[in-house]
């Protein structure tokens, strides 16, 4: 893994609760692969804007990793 791919897992994806690309890149490298599956998994969507910054990255990460 170089610099950058380290760098990028380190953004965050969900502001709210802090959670970071890897996180969610990881759970979809375990088989999650849906918007549902992936929030439940990792917490995103239950800060107070309701997953309204995150839900639109997630589906971008979802359709990047197929």
């Amino acid at each position: 893994m170089d610099e950058e791919q380290i760098l990028d897992g380190l953004k965050p994806i969900c502001l709210c609760k802090g959670i970071k690309k890897k996180t969610f890149l990881k759970h979809i490298a375990a088989g999650l692969r849906t918007v549902e599956e992936l929030k439940k998994a990792t917490g995103a969507g239950s800060g107070p804007c309701g997953g309204k910054r995150c839900t639109p990255k997630i589906i971008e990460l979802l359709e990047s990793t197929r």
